[in-house]
């Protein structure tokens, strides 16, 4: 990119510990006349925080983010003419933090996965009313010194030394910048979204413990006073066991920020770091004077969707779902936000982007992202890999493999840009993925049995299954073959979609006659004479259903089997990853809307609802993350802030709500709400890109169901059978309903 034009990437030698901070002073000339525009324009292998004389410059943090470095590195912009003055001395600095880049990735303790240290680029180009232009650059000129903070990792936390001075100066390397690979920022830059106070403060032994009430994902601000040299640590955790922080789920993840006083009045934020907490436990706290805080961040994404209904706990648990998906959208989406991972996984956002989309405007966030999986896709010769940016090259579960292909994981190639044009009406992510999901499929092609169906490869399937033991996660009840080959006709159907969309008429011929293939296969393979899918599982019939594999009376019976099994279940979930959400659409669309309600709002363990009796305030990666009797499960990974198994909420949106685009980009849209489950009333408005959508229906003791709903006068709306008689009104008389229920979450 020219805005980095004549820039070096520079980079602290083994002489700076911690941190680093790079300084160089200049002038602003004065005889140029007024200065019409100043703009900084900085990217990082690791973290930046650029400042002018010491005031941090825009809201950004963490940036420039994480991407695929090899191929893309973003660079950030910033506005900085009111900083500077015609004729005064300046100083810009720029603090280097370890990041993703050099900082440690994954449970296996690998660190530096991109490089050793942290290196960053800038340059400030400063426009003057005589036409003239004044660039300043990073080069050798540049000048390293050690800073306030000792340590950083996003895992372990920040060390900071209040005390500590700015050392002595030293020389810094220069190395060429690859402009190739720099990016504009497509996407929202990570920003603090706000703040919350503790709900309660506990004195303990060693200093004090803080409930905020909330999980959540940002660091702690502390206003303190305290004695020089006073040391505090900061520790986090997202439950308690007994009186104690649980700090096991973690793993490895130290998640502790020191900080040693300056003996003045200090403000303190580690923003090198980030952390997934709903406690926290200072040690010293005691020897203080101040107040404490807790600082949300994550990727500035405004909010679009809102649901409430009846049933507090299925507004709650609404509530939860979008916590998660605030936690987990730091730059990218993760699987979890708090242990030694925080990964891109591809298969939780595979199933979670229609949620995602309806409750954040995610077409950008979601379009740089895809932009990091094509690049790693290409870098592994079609192969859409396990984590995006890909942090375990080389890495598959079973040792001595390697990695290929897994259903759902890498079909997220195809499910995340089709539920981004869905929401967004965007042709342009269509066309930008395309190839990628053509390639997706050539690679799984070549992958298929002599039966024609995907069998015989290592796969996720019907991951967390609730019936699984808690240290082998993958030992579903679920035939991996039939989820795999279940996912991937999902994907050839709407790659053939796709390619219509885009005017690709004869691709997208062959891509139906594809599905048509598989779908042939998979009932010779797959399917008894009485209709039954291999291993007789909820997951297998609603993944069987959705993807539009089945059809005729194999479609009915599956329904009927579904519903089944459900009941005999007692209405509890028992499906994982791959099928809990699609378990409340797949009996809807087979006729059993009461099936799909006692499943939904059954209180039961496994179900949705069932945490929330244990304090849940964001959705957890297991349904019994936290045992009945208070205990954590003991699997390695337990999670408590996992959004994958809210991805029922697309349900909640569409069918209790009854909000659903019938074009894309909402330029139709289907007002369907379905009644159920005992709910006497529900809501759910959407911001589109022609203006809100809202719906809302109450049913009277009668049984009588009213509706009510706005949406744009250019959109048409079509109304299913519980709104035919709906009255259309203007959305002012939505506007202090669905502000409260923002504000909820």
């Amino acid at each position: 990119m020219n805005v980095l034009h004549g820039a070096h990437l520079i980079e602290a030698d083994g002489s700076v510990s911690g941190a680093p901070l790079f300084v160089r002073a200049f002038a602003v000339p004065a005889a140029r006349g007024a200065l019409e525009s100043a703009t900084l324009a900085v990217t990082a292998e690791g973290l930046v925080e650029p400042a002018i004389d010491g005031v941090v410059v825009g809201d950004a943090v963490l940036s420039p983010g994480w991407t695929a470095y090899h191929s893309r590195l973003r660079v950030i912009e910033h506005d900085v003419t009111s900083r500077l003055v015609p004729g005064s001395q300046h100083e810009l600095t720029l603090l280097a933090g370890n990041g993703w880049y050099c900082g440690r990735l994954g449970w296996m303790g690998a660190r530096g996965v991109y490089g050793d240290r942290p290196r960053v680029a800038a340059r400030l180009t400063m426009r003057f009313a005589d036409g003239s232009v004044v660039d300043l650059v990073t080069d050798d000129a540049w000048r390293a010194v050690a800073s306030c903070v000792l340590a950083d990792d996003l895992y372990d936390g920040e060390d900071l030394d209040l005390t500590r001075e700015r050392g002595a100066e030293h020389p810094v390397i220069a190395s060429a910048l690859e402009t190739g690979r720099l990016v504009g920022a497509h996407g929202p830059a990570i920003v603090r979204h706000e703040s919350v106070a503790p709900a309660t403060v506990t004195a303990t032994p060693t200093g004090a413990l803080f409930d905020f009430g909330q999980n959540l994902v940002g660091w702690l601000r502390l206003r303190v006073r305290g004695p020089r040299g006073h040391r505090l640590v900061l520790t986090h955790a997202e439950v308690l066991d007994g009186a104690e922080l649980a700090r096991r789920p973690l793993r490895s993840a130290r998640a502790e920020d020191t900080v040693i006083l300056s003996g003045g009045g200090d403000e303190i934020e580690p923003t090198l770091t980030f952390h997934g907490f709903r406690y926290a436990h200072i040690e010293g706290w005691a020897e203080v004077t101040g107040s404490v805080e807790a600082v949300v961040v994550g990727s500035d994404l405004p909010r679009t969707g809102t649901f409430a209904c009846s049933d507090a706990d299925l507004t709650r648990f609404h509530r939860n779902v979008v916590w998660s998906l605030r936690g987990n959208t730091v730059g990218i989406p993760t699987d979890c936000p708090q242990r030694d991972e925080r990964l891109g996984w591809t298969g939780d956002i595979a199933v979670f982007a229609p949620t995602a989309c309806f409750l954040f405007e995610m077409t950008g966030f979601l379009r740089d992202w895809l932009a990091d999986l094509r690049a790693e896709q290409h870098a592994n010769d079609g192969r859409v890999p396990y984590v995006v940016p890909d942090a375990l090259p080389g890495w598959a579960v079973i040792p001595g493999e390697e990695p290929e292909s897994v259903a759902i994981w890498s079909d997220t190639a195809v499910w995340v840009p089709w539920a981004v044009w869905e929401a967004s009406g965007d042709r342009a992510v269509l066309a930008e993925s395309y190839p990628s999901m053509c390639a997706h499929l050539d690679r799984v092609r070549s992958r298929l049995s002599a039966r024609g169906v995907w069998e015989g490869d290592f796969q996720f399937g019907d991951w967390l299954d609730p019936t699984a033991p808690p240290d082998n996660p993958i030992q579903a009840v679920s035939d991996p073959g039939v989820i795999a080959t279940e996912a991937l006709h999902r994907s050839i159907l709407l790659t053939a979609r796709a390619a219509a969309v885009l005017g690709l008429s004869e691709e997208a011929e062959a891509w139906r006659a594809e599905a048509a293939r598989l779908r042939r296969a998979f009932e010779d393979a797959y399917l008894d004479a009485d209709c039954r899918i291999l291993s007789d599982a909820p997951a297998v019939y609603a993944l069987g259903i959705v993807s539009g594999i089945l059809e005729g009376p194999a479609l009915q019976a599956a329904g009927d089997r579904l519903a089944e099994l459900v009941r005999a279940a007692g209405h509890r979930v028992i499906a994982g990853f791959a099928g809990a959400p699609y378990l409340c659409e797949a009996l809807t669309r087979r006729g059993h809307l009461d099936d799909a309600y006692a499943l939904l709002l059954g209180r039961e363990e496994p179900s949705w609802l069932s945490p929330l009796a244990r304090g849940a305030t964001t959705v957890w990666e297991r349904w019994d993350s936290l045992r009945a009797d208070g205990t954590v499960n003991p699997g390695e990974m337990t999670s408590f802030n996992h959004y994958a198994l809210g991805a029922v909420a697309d349900w909640m949106h569409r069918t209790v709500a009854g909000i659903s685009p019938a074009a894309p980009g909402y330029d139709r849209v289907r007002i369907d709400p379905r009644p159920g489950g005992g709910l006497t009333w529900a809501r759910g408005s959407i911001v589109t890109r022609h203006g809100l959508v809202a719906v809302q229906w109450h049913k009277d003791a009668a049984g009588r169901v009213s509706v009510t709903y706005c949406a744009p006068d250019e959109v048409e709306v079509e109304l299913g059978p519980a709104a035919t008689a709906a009255e259309r009104v203007d959305a002012a008389e939505f506007a202090d309903t669905l502000a409260r229920d923002a504000a909820l979450a």
